[in-house]
């Protein structure tokens, strides 16, 4: 049994749109539905980060908000922790961080955290330990004084998920934690994300960064136009067959190298370097043979396997698995 289970969740939208005509001044009144979200099923396990991924507008924040009891299913059933949605004991025990939260901009720091933490009914001592904790875990100890109006995005980001940390959760729900945040802001993210993990807690995360889930997600779920593509490990998801080959080759010519471009995937010259993708396995080692006779040196062979993103758009493309994947 997961600490997060789904079985059939599907959400429809349905909007009434007055059509008029007002040469006739005819009225007609139609429903508009829009399914957001359609059969899905998953589990998550205890302790585990588990990445719900797709581009935008595939269902991940109507997953969420239907997890969190934001919104209601039209079908299907969840439970957390072995309870059903809605459940008050449990939802002390969730943290939620939202896409595009909003914060009280003119509290400081440790105001705002200090504020859920009375929601959460903690004490004045308690509330205190726990927001420098939580303000030196988010590397934000120095802005505790500083109004929120002067954080940046990801200083904002960070305060996020020390609100959603106040009550010590045991699941962390995260909706695109990452989005607009420049590389560095990113990495933090993740580094705090990986902490949680460490400490037994369970994170679920959507996004659409597929680079960053990559890095740090135990399992994975890709919806696509709300439907449920693949779930499982990155390690059974992905081919490890080898995609393409990296080659950084230095000392030849641009007219020995020119030869070879029709056969190469790509071709670049940098610092006198040449970096080269070949897409067989033969080429590669012709190339790498013919360079050295003619007194080039490799300074580089990388194999390179399929990541998260090329299969995301081999399954919602239709794209063919790559050679030497399993059936």
């Amino acid at each position: 049994m997961g600490i997060i289970e789904t079985e059939g969740l599907t959400k429809i939208y349905v909007r009434d749109v007055i059509d008029t005509e007002f040469g006739r001044l005819r009225i007609r009144l139609t429903n508009r539905k829009t399914v957001a979200l359609q059969d899905l099923s998953l589990d998550v396990q205890q302790g585990e980060i588990f990445g719900l991924l797709g581009p935008n507008g595939a269902g991940k924040t109507t997953a969420i908000k239907i997890l969190m009891g934001i919104h209601f299913p039209t079908s299907g059933s969840a439970r957390l922790m072995g309870k059903p949605l809605g459940d008050r004991e449990v939802k002390k025990r969730i943290g939620f961080l939202p896409e595009n939260p909003y914060f009280y901009d003119y509290l400081k720091g440790w105001e705002f955290l200090d504020f859920y933490g009375q929601l959460y009914g903690m004490d004045k001592k308690t509330r205190r330990r726990k927001i420098e904790r939580l303000l030196d875990q988010v590397g934000l100890t120095h802005a505790a004084d500083r109004p929120l109006r002067g954080y940046s995005k990801g200083m904002n980001q960070r305060i996020g998920l020390a609100q959603a940390l106040m009550n010590d959760p045991e699941i962390v729900f995260l909706d695109e934690p990452q989005s607009g945040l420049d590389p560095l802001g990113r990495k933090e993210v993740r580094d705090i994300i990986v902490s949680l993990r460490d400490e037994g807690k369970t994170v679920f995360f959507s996004s659409h960064i597929l680079s960053d889930a990559e890095m740090i997600c135990d399992r994975v779920a890709i919806l696509y136009r709300g439907k449920l593509q693949s779930l499982g490990t990155l390690g059974s998801l992905l081919s490890q067959s080898v995609r393409d080959w990296e080659i950084v080759l230095r000392g030849v010519s641009d007219e020995f190298m020119d030869r070879w471009r029709p056969r190469l995937v790509r071709l670049e010259k940098s610092d006198g370097d040449f970096w080269v993708i070949a897409k067989e396995e033969a080429t590669t080692h012709e190339l790498i043979r013919e360079a050295t006779a003619a007194g080039g040196v490799l300074i580089q062979l990388l194999p390179r396997r399929e990541s998260l993103e090329d299969y995301f758009i081999r399954q919602v493309q239709g794209s063919p698995e790559p050679r030497g994947a399993a059936a």
